[in-house]
């Protein structure tokens, strides 16, 4: 894996259930990502896209929570590394960009390595309420 000490933002990974525009779409916004459909890599199975994203130092985004959640544990106690996981419900596509913008301006790079993230942290609360 590339060493990321010196890099500030998570460079992203999106696996191939993830929609297809949205690595397009959070480059727009400035920052690093690809998807497996550009790299062509959708057939990929799970623990190969995390191997082809640990490679290249991207914390890999998936909604296949259900297979990488395990997968993380079984790395993890493997002593094996990666830039991160980060799993998600399906959202709609607008609602998955804000989340993972949020993630990218307030996770680094050092953060998010060999960690587990779920994208439920990064939605957006209401404001609480004023007692009168």
């Amino acid at each position: 894996m590339p060493n990321a000490d010196d890099e500030l933002f998570v460079k992203l990974y999106t696996d191939a259930d993830v929609h297809g525009d949205l690595a397009a779409q959070i480059r727009a916004k400035g920052f690093e990502a690809h998807s497996a459909h550009e790299e062509k890599q959708p057939g990929l199975k799970d623990e190969p896209q995390l191997e082809h994203a640990a490679e290249r130092g991207w914390a890999i985004l998936t909604h296949n929570i259900k297979h990488f959640e395990p997968l993380f544990y079984k790395w993890q106690a493997e002593g094996r590394h990666h830039a991160g996981i980060i799993t998600s419900e399906r959202l709609n596509v607008g609602e998955l960009l804000r989340r993972v913008l949020r993630l990218l301006n307030r996770v680094t790079a050092d953060e998010m390595r060999d960690n587990l993230k779920n994208l439920a942290e990064f939605a957006e609360r209401p404001a609480p309420r004023k007692k009168r």
